[in-house]
C-alpha cells in the first residue's frame, strides 16, 4: 500500500517510523527544502515516550535529552502551589525527556532515512492540492520559493501532518481562518547553566497572564553546563485580535527584565536567566478549535494538523506521536482502509478534543490561577484557601483526561503488533 505523508516534522515523522514497523513503506513529503534544528525546548510526556521507546529510540532520546524527575507550581513570589514526581519517579514504566525539538527532530530524521532508505522524505516539496475518493489520493508539489510544478503522486492513502497551518485541513474547512489566539505572548530562548534550578525539575512559576516556565533540555558532561530551555507568558493582546503575522519575531529582552524583575527566589532568579540567554524570539499562544471530522475518503488529518492546542500541559508533541502509532496499528490490523482509518479517528479525535478544550481552560495549570485568585499575596492562607485536595484533583483529572495517568499507561495495550497474538 503507497501512503503519502505530507510534512516532515515530528509528528510526520514519528508517523513515517510507525508504519515501517507496521510493515508498509510510506513517503514523507515535506515543504522545506533544507531542515535545520530549529526551535527550543520540548517536553516527551511518559505516553509519548512509550511510543518512542518501541519504536527503539529510548537510548538515544536518554543520550540527547534529559529525564525530568519533578515538576513544580510556585506562585509568582515563590511560594509552593504544587509538587508531584515525574516519569520513572513517579511510577511510570518510561522516562519523561526534555529535549531541544531541533534535536529531537533530527534524530527522527535520521532514524527514517536509516530505515526506510535516502529517499523516504521529499524535501523542498510543498503540496499544492489533492483530489481524494474512496479509492485514493493523487497530491500535486510545487516548489515553494519559485513556485514550478514537480508534478504529482498517487497514494492509496494520505496522512495530512502539515501543522497548524495545514494545507489539507484548509482544503476541506475551507472557512475557518486563522488560528485562534488567547492574547498571550510566549517569548522563548535558552541560557547555558553551571547549575539549572532544581537540578532535572520543570519549573511553573506566576498564572495565566504572567508565567514563567523552565526546564533543562541538554547535559554537557564535558563542561558541566546544562542547557536551561525557559518561557515567559505575558497577556499582550486581545482575544478578538488577530495573532501578529510574522512567528519569528525577535523577543525584547528589556522589556522581559522589566516584567519580571521582581522574580527572584530561593534557587530562582528569572531576571539572571532571561539576561545570560540566547536570542529570544516571541510567539503568539494559539489554537484552533476541535473538528467534527479528520477523514475525507482517503485522506485524514494528524497532530497538529488535526489537534493544535495551545502548550498547557506538554501534550502538543505528545499526542501527534500517539496519533501516529495508532494509525499505523490501524492500517496494519483492519480489515480495509476505510475502517482503518474510521477506528483511527474514533481512537483519537474525541480523545484530543477534550484536550485542546481542557488546554483552553489551562488544564493542570488551572492550579496557578487558583492560587492567584485566593491567595495572591503571602498575607493570605494558601493552604486555607486551596486545599490541597483539590490541587491533587486537578493534576489527576488532566493525566486521566489526557492519557497518562501512571496506572492506566503502564496496563495500555501496546501499538506494536508483534506484541499481539496472531
Amino acid at each position: 500500500m503507497r501512503i503519502l505523508i505530507i510534512g516532515g516534522g515530528i509528528s510526520g515523522l514519528a508517523t513515517a517510523l510507525s508504519l515501517k514497523a507496521a510493515g508498509f513503506q510510506p513517503v514523507v513529503y515535506e515543504a522545506v527544502a533544507n531542515p535545520e534544528p530549529l526551535g527550543v525546548g520540548i517536553n516527551l510526556l511518559p505516553h509519548a515516550m512509550r511510543e518512542l521507546a518501541e519504536l527503539g529510540l529510548l537510548e538515544p532520546l536518554r543520550e540527547t535529552g534529559v529525564e525530568i524527575d519533578e515538576l513544580v507550581y510556585l506562585t509568582k513570589d515563590g511560594r509552593d502551589i504544587w509538587r508531584e514526581p515525574r516519569g520513572l519517579a513517579a511510577g511510570y514504566r518510561w522516562p519523561q525527556i526534555a529535549i531541544h525539538r531541533g534535536e529531537l527532530q533530527m534524530l527522527l530524521l535520521r532514524t527514517v532515512q536509516a530505515r526506510l532508505g535516502p529517499d523516504a522524505v521529499r524535501f523542498g516539496h510543498m503540496l499544492h492540492d489533492l483530489e481524494t475518493s474512496d479509492r485514493g489520493v493523487t497530491a500535486h508539489f510545487i516548489d515553494r520559493a519559485s513556485g514550478r510544478s514537480l508534478g504529482s503522486a498517487q497514494g492509496k492513502v494520505l496522512i495530512a501532518a502539515d501543522g497548524i497551518h495545514s494545507a489539507v485541513r484548509r482544503k476541506f474547512y475551507l472557512d475557518e481562518g486563522i488560528p485562534k489566539w488567547n492574547g498571550v505572548t510566549l517569548s522563548r530562548s535558552t541560557t547555558r547553566m553551571a547549575a539549572p534550578p532544581g537540578g532535572a525539575r520543570m519549573i511553573w512559576a506566576g498564572h495565566s497572564r504572567q508565567k514563567f516556565v523552565a526546564y533543562p533540555i541538554r547535559h554537557d558532561p564535558r563542561t558541566g553546563e546544562t542547557l536551561l530551555n525557559w518561557i515567559c507568558d505575558l497577556k499582550s493582546g486581545s482575544t478578538a485580535t488577530p495573532p501578529p503575522e510574522d512567528w519569528n519575531r525577535k523577543g525584547d529582552r528589556a522589556a522581559l527584565l522589566s516584567a519580571y524583575k521582581g522574580w527572584r527566589w530561593e534557587e530562582i532568579d528569572v531576571p539572571a536567566i532571561i539576561a545570560a540567554s540566547g536570542d529570544i524570539y516571541e510567539f503568539p499562544m494559539v489554537d484552533r478549535d476541535p473538528l467534527p471530522r479528520w477523514t475525507f475518503g482517503r485522506t485524514t488529518l494528524l497532530g497538529d494538523a488535526a489537534h493544535p492546542m495551545y502548550p498547557v500541559g506538554s501534550n502538543g508533541a505528545t499526542q501527534g506521536i500517539i496519533d501516529a502509532r495508532v494509525i499505523a496499528f490501524h492500517l496494519a490490523g483492519a480489515p480495509d482502509v476505510d475502517t482503518a482509518l474510521a477506528r483511527y479517528e474514533d481512537e483519537r479525535r474525541e480523545a484530543t478534543s477534550r484536550i485542546v478544550l481542557m488546554n483552553r481552560a489551562q488544564g493542570p495549570d488551572k492550579v496557578m490561577d487558583l492560587a492567584e485568585e485566593r491567595a495572591p499575596t503571602k498575607a493570605h492562607d494558601l493552604d486555607a484557601v486551596l486545599p490541597h485536595s483539590e490541587r491533587a484533583d486537578i493534576a489527576a483529572g488532566y493525566k486521566k483526561a489526557a492519557g497518562f495517568d501512571p496506572a492506566s499507561l503502564n496496563a495500555r495495550h501496546s501499538y506494536s503488533l508483534k506484541d499481539w497474538p496472531a
